[in-house]
């Protein structure tokens, strides 16, 4: 049951495949078992795929970028609290990254 609790995520990795997939993966699973509406971005190596929307970011309540390189798009996130990590801590402590963001203030 979702809690009304939005976030966007984008991952990103140097190759494309595995690490970006894993912590999109990890963040997906562990955010709708806390009751969040999710939707995650992946920029991977088949170029973005569930490209999030201006409506998805506006009614967003914390952005997170789980990405070890630069990601496409970057600037769509003005007006929303961005936490930027690494795939790897997404992967290892999902729930962590989760309440970071959500932490966050908004502007």
């Amino acid at each position: 049951m979702e809690n009304g609790t939005r976030i966007v995520v984008v991952t990103a990795c140097p190759t494309g495949v595995a690490l970006t997939y894993m912590a999109a993966t990890r963040l997906l699973t562990t955010a709708q078992r806390l009751g969040y509406f999710i939707k995650v971005e992946t920029q991977g190596a088949l170029g973005s795929e569930d490209v999030l929307t201006r409506k998805d970011i506006a009614r967003a309540h914390a952005a997170i970028v789980a990405a070890d390189v630069d990601i496409e798009g970057l600037d769509r996130f003005q007006n929303v609290p961005v936490l930027t990590v690494s795939t790897a801590r997404a992967i290892a402590d999902p729930d962590a990254v989760l309440a970071e963001a959500l932490a966050l203030p908004r502007s």
